[in-house]
């Protein structure tokens, strides 16, 4: 088993928009030097981990899609477990779409033949969908989502409503919670990075910045929490949350004193 590893959350950790953040590459070495794994996560549901390796390779971070685990992809894996061979009725983005299809899933257009209804992002979300949505449950099927982030910071530093709005308006409408959501914080997305990191929980980092998905699926699954404040949570935010990371750093770049405070036990 790998001794150490590092789960690095990517938009307002590794990156933000089209820029790496400052930090970003220094951090990453250090992580590296040290002799921790890295998997990097994500719970953007519009892209593949192609899709995002490729992205970090031209911001000149090589990387592979299998030390990436998306929203998309954690969704995938965990309707493999759960509805194996399932038609699957998508409110969510073309990317999304692929990645399900990819992966051997039926997307069907009918809302009342489909077995699972998915919902995630979708920039074209509208009342139609939330029909649709009513329809599906009606019919009988499953309710599952990508990920539970409300809002989404885009390049300019303000947020805009993500998957978490879209899955709460629709158990508005069919009035039940959804049956599981593959993102962070849950099960899905730790599971996954950690099998692939071949680690075990309590030798395993979580860096992001996001206090209810990145340091919250570190807590619920025992891992040491770090907190960037390069993303959508500041020291005002921190001070007021009853979310406690073990660690808060300015940046990546400072995540060696981390490492060193670790090493001292």
């Amino acid at each position: 088993m790998a001794s150490r590893g590092a789960i690095v959350d990517l938009d307002g950790t590794v990156y933000r928009g089209g820029s790496l953040l400052a930090g970003a590459r220094e951090g990453l070495a250090a992580l590296r030097d040290a002799g921790y794994g890295v998997q990097f996560v994500s719970n953007n549901p519009s892209k593949s981990s192609a899709e995002f390796a490729d992205r970090l390779t031209d911001l000149g971070l090589a990387a592979d899609a299998d030390e990436i685990v998306s929203a998309a992809g954690a969704t995938a894996l965990a309707l493999e477990r759960t509805h194996p061979g399932a038609r699957l009725f998508v409110i969510g983005s073309p990317g999304l779409c692929s990645v399900l299809e990819d992966a051997g899933f039926t997307l069907v257009d009918d809302p009342e033949t489909c077995n699972v209804l998915v919902t995630s992002y979708d920039r074209g979300f509208a009342y139609d969908d939330m029909t649709d949505g009513l329809r599906a449950i009606e019919a009988g099927a499953a309710f599952v989502g990508t990920d539970p982030d409300r809002t989404i910071p885009t390049a300019d530093g303000r947020a805009v409503p993500g998957s978490g709005a879209i899955i709460e308006a629709i158990a508005g409408v069919v009035d039940r919670e959804p049956d599981w959501i593959a993102g962070k914080p849950a099960e899905a997305m730790a599971e996954t990075a950690l099998d692939r990191l071949d680690c075990a929980p309590h030798e395993c980092l979580v860096i992001g910045d996001r206090l209810d998905t990145d340091v919250a699926m570190g807590e619920r699954h025992g891992m040491t929490t770090v907190l960037v404040l390069t993303g959508v949570t500041d020291r005002a935010t921190l001070a007021d949350s009853d979310i406690e990371p073990d660690h808060a750093i300015e940046s990546l770049g400072d995540v060696a004193s981390v490492l060193a405070a670790i090493d001292a036990g």
